[in-house]
């Protein structure tokens, strides 16, 4: 195959813009064999940011030849090639439209894009972004945005994945190349070339590749996996029996570690002080700042408690990054220095882990949407399946669709099999359970061990010490799960799972099957089946309707209060309830019934499948059915407790979208006060909880926290015990806090004008000052893009690189990396980016805290707790909504220092923390950095005299 590798540099990325620079790389037998490359007169001024970003000047096409000149000189290169082109489509149609304009047929062979075939060939990689992907696969790219050497770039992405394409499984190739038939498009064609290539060199390889149902995979059946760590025995006896002295081993062991060990007294102190806490059954409530070596410095205790007690720790983290964190950086770390083997395992709720035997249903009926992107999605899944050991959604990139995708075959415990599935020993899900249940700490989080307590503690294996990290977020998770959010798509999904098609779905494969059973009078459920489409027809027309009733409520309610991007939503009162509520009772009762008769006649379905399951392998279908069933049982409940609103302690609202209407319906209930729940289920029933975060104490006293999971008397019995740990860093010298005392005050959630353009004006002046480095957290979407936008258009010329979350990229991790690559760079952040963000180094040296991050005070959960706290007498906002946004302060704040070694200053330009009682409780709450505030006009002389020290 020959192909024709092309890449344009244009004035812009508008139709009517022009090319300034052409790259094409010709491949023959896997080979460069031709390279062209030419500057090209635009006939126009090139815009500046084009200039920044390229290094393309009009000074350097003034000389260079017309478009019609350079296509006479490289058109005759394309022939008999298939163009390649990183993001296809922008290069295909320009290369068109100067065809067409130089007097040639348009170019009419096949065309790949190399975004599809990264995709294919390596579903984890999580940016598609050239420069990015030259960097992942070692690819040598000197100057991106030029079209030559982005050409020789996408020419080398192509070479790397035809030959990690010929290295796959010859299974998985085939594969792949079934769920591209019929050959609809020019990618599918490709693949199928390719697959008759491999075919022709390959044989099948049982050595090289574990096979199993004609699927390649990487793994062994997982009870019989000896190269798995996990399942070696743990050796208690070689740990010193004087904690003292193991501690003491433990640091020799780092020292011989790392050359630069320095010991953290912090850290010392905490492994101290949860050890205590283990040895004494008290529970203990930790803060550790940045710095303190947090991760190690409870999991060293753990360990080694649960070792010399032949006890399993648990240890749950808010996110899925920290619990990856955990076991890719600290637990190896620690497998190094422990003098005793250990047993680690990693735990998430099921939904995380792919289901076999759904994903081998799936690729064998080809229930696959004839779209390219599920077509793509299904072949990524197809090449990881070869490689994972551990088949957990984190490590694929899906696409647009690809969430959807998942859930299709997600593993559940409604539908599973379990030892009754030809997978069981396969099995992702219960792989990692039975790991969990030989390990002496399992690293799991804050949602899965919520839904054990609802899963009356069935998922976990029975545990008595526990870590919290993160422990600022788990009441709020705690009452995140015990409540129910229903979407539109709940019960459009259900009724999809069981009825798709006349062909698709679990009622006509129930169908197909019954009339052809000989045994019973198939007629009599096929006819039932058929009632069944009709009434599932009928209920989602009235759900139609009721989503409509929703939405409508929301829309005309007057109080409603807007969100972000043309989010709405409005909390609901059993005694202000509009006067469409009857409506709405009138219909869900409606939908209640015809639901009873679905699941009346599912059930009798159900019965017949499992009478003759053994005889006809109905095992799996009878299982799905079941799940779907209760399934259906639950969004009826939901619903019903929903419309109702029978319970007090619970505050309900509906959200919507004003651009997607009734289908972006959300029906939220949660629990206003979850401390009786923790209590009852942790805090009464464990021997030792720890709960560890950077940010639990507000103006150096542990009482919100302890309030928020009623834990003030376990302190006062002395069950508990309240520890601030002193900071690793000086920020005295590292961190100078600058307040400008005469900045204009914020009026309204999003600002006025006045203080736009006064925060824009003050952002850039610190930025030239700084050369940029700067984290800009927002509290508001829409206050960010309006200054987002400002500041690109002064700085830009100026070579900075804005930045926007939710405007270049709403993956945080992404921009993250975007930003430390990239000199004089300004990076604007709301919700994620108050916490969990590390950019240690130069990389940042300016924090910007545009507002004090109170929630809207018409959220309807703070809304509700303020009012439970007015019922007990209590001041709401001093109560709650203060030490609320303290908590999220401190966290921003914490964004700035991340070693030892750094330097930098954090702006708060909302001046109620020095113009109001309560600021006072922010600034008091930092970890004593030097705080200044002065006239607007001194803070840059201030912050160079700073960076000059």
């Amino acid at each position: 195959m020959k192909f024709a590798v092309l890449d344009f540099e244009t004035t812009g990325n508008q139709s009517e813009d022009r090319i300034i620079q052409v790259g094409l790389v010709i491949i023959e037998n896997k080979t460069i064999t031709d390279t062209y490359t030419s500057f090209v007169n635009p006939e126009r001024e090139i815009p500046t940011f084009i200039t920044e970003l390229t290094g393309i000047s009009d000074e350097m096409v003034g000389d260079a030849p017309l478009i019609n000149e350079v296509i006479d000189q490289f058109q005759p290169m394309l022939s008999d090639s298939i163009l390649v082109a990183h993001h296809a489509a922008f290069d295909y149609n320009l290369l068109q439209k100067a065809l067409e304009e130089a007097g040639y047929s348009t170019f009419n062979g096949k065309v790949l894009d190399t975004i599809d075939l990264l995709r294919l060939m390596y579903p984890d990689m999580t940016s598609l972004q050239l420069s990015m992907v030259s960097d992942s696969l070692g690819i040598n790219h000197e100057r991106p945005h030029q079209a030559d050497s982005d050409a020789l770039a996408t020419a080398n992405i192509l070479l790397q994945s035809l030959d990690r394409f010929f290295n796959l499984p010859l299974l998985t190739v085939q594969r792949i190349a079934q769920i591209f038939e019929p050959i609809t498009d020019d990618l599918a064609w490709f693949i199928h070339e390719l697959k008759a290539e491999v075919e022709l060199e390959t044989s099948l390889d049982t050595n090289t590749n574990k096979y199993y149902r004609q699927f390649a995979l990487n793994v062994n059946d997982w009870a019989d996996d000896s190269s798995d760590s996990n399942l070696n025995q743990s050796e208690p006896s070689n740990l010193n029996p004087s904690f003292e002295h193991f501690i003491d081993e433990i640091k020799d062991s780092l020292n011989e570690q790392f050359e630069s060990y320095k010991e953290r007294p912090a850290q010392e102190q905490m492994i101290h002080e949860i050890y205590e806490s283990f040895e004494n059954e008290q529970h203990l409530m930790i803060e550790a700042s940045t710095g303190t070596g947090k991760s190690l410095g409870y999991l060293i205790p753990s360990i080694y408690y649960g070792l010399m007690n032949h006890e399993t720790i648990l240890v749950s983290t808010n996110t899925i990054n920290l619990q990856a964190q955990l076991m890719e950086r600290d637990i190896p770390l620690l497998h190094k220095i422990f003098p005793a083997h250990f047993r680690a395992a990693v735990l998430k709720g099921r939904n995380h882990y792919l289901c076999l035997r759904k994903f081998e249903s799936k690729i064998n009926l080809k229930d696959i949407a004839d779209t390219r992107e599920d077509r793509i999605t299904a072949g990524q899944m197809i090449v990881w399946l070869s490689e994972t050991n551990h088949g957990d959604d984190e490590e694929v990139s899906f696409g647009n669709k690809g969430k959807e995708f998942w859930m299709d075959v997600a593993s559940d415990a409604d539908s599973c099999l379990n030892r009754s599935c030809p997978w069981f020993k396969k099995c992702f899900y219960h792989r990692a359970k039975y790991q969990a249940n030989q390990a002496d700490v399992i690293i799991t989080n804050h949602s899965m061990i919520m839904t054990d307590v609802i899963a009356e503690n069935r998922l976990l294996p029975s545990y008595g010490h526990l870590v919290i990290d993160e422990a600022h977020h788990f009441e709020q998770v705690a009452s995140h799960h015990l409540g129910s959010n229903l979407t539109y798509f709940s019960l459009i999904r259900i009724f999809t799972w069981l009825f798709k098609d006349s062909k698709n779905g679990l009622l006509p494969q129930l169908r197909f099957q019954l009339e052809h059973m000989e045994e019973i009078d198939g007629h009599i459920f096929t006819g039932k089946i058929d009632k069944t489409y009709e009434k599932l027809i009928q209920i989602k027309e009235e759900w139609d309707i009721l989503s409509g009733l929703f939405y409508d409520v929301i829309i005309n309610k007057r109080n409603t209060s807007s969100i972000e991007a043309g989010q709405v939503v409005l909390r609901l009162k059993v005694d202000q309830l509009p006067e469409s509520w009857s409506s709405i009772k009138t219909t869900e009762q409606n939908i209640y019934l015809e639901l009873n008769e679905v699941l009346k006649t599912c059930n009798e379905l159900l019965t017949i499948l499992k009478e003759y399951q053994d005889e006809y392998d109905f095992q799996s279908l009878s299982t799905d059915l079941s799940g779907a069933m209760k399934d259906l049982f639950q969004f009826r409940d939901d619903l019903r407790l929903f419309v109702q609103m029978n319970d007090y302690n619970e505050v309900y609202w509906i959200e919507a979208n004003a651009h997607f209407k009734q289908k972006s319906i959300q029906l939220k209930r949660v629990p206003i006060d979850v401390s009786e729940i923790l209590k009852q289920n942790f805090f009464e029933v464990k021997n030792s909880i720890i709960m560890t975060s950077a940010t639990m104490s507000v103006n150096e006293s542990f009482q919100y926290s302890l309030e928020q999971i009623g834990l003030e008397e376990d302190l006062k019995n002395e069950k508990l015990r309240a520890v601030q740990l002193p900071t690793a860093f000086n920020y005295r010298d590292q961190s100078l806090v600058c307040i400008p005392r005469d900045f204009p005050a914020i009026r309204g959630a999003d600002g006025d004008e006045h203080f736009i353009q006064s925060l824009t004006n003050s952002l850039v002046e610190v930025a030239i000052e700084t050369q940029g480095r700067m984290l800009v957290l927002f509290t508001s979407y829409r206050m960010l893009k309006q200054v987002y936008e400002k500041l690109k258009e002064v700085l830009k010329p100026q070579g900075f690189q804005i930045l926007g979350q939710g405007v270049d990229s709403g993956n945080r991790s992404k921009l993250t990396r975007m930003f430390q690559k990239s000199d004089k760079s300004i990076l604007l952040g709301a919700s994620s980016f108050w916490e969990g963000v590390d950019i240690p180094g130069e990389a940042l040296s300016c924090l910007v805290i545009v507002r004090l991050p109170f929630q809207p005070p018409n959220d309807p959960v703070v809304e509700a707790k303020c009012d439970y706290l007015k019922e007990k007498k209590q001041n709401p906002f001093m109560k709650y909504s203060v030490p609320q946004a303290v908590i999220r302060f401190k966290q921003g704040f914490g964004r700035l220092i991340r070693t030892e070694k750094d330097k930098g200053v954090v702006i708060i330009y909302d001046t109620r923390v020095i113009h109001t009682q309560y600021g006072k409780h922010f600034l008091y709450s930092l970890p004593k950095p030097k705080i200044e505030h002065m006239k607007s006009e001194q803070m840059v002389p201030r912050i160079q005299e700073w960076f000059l020290d």
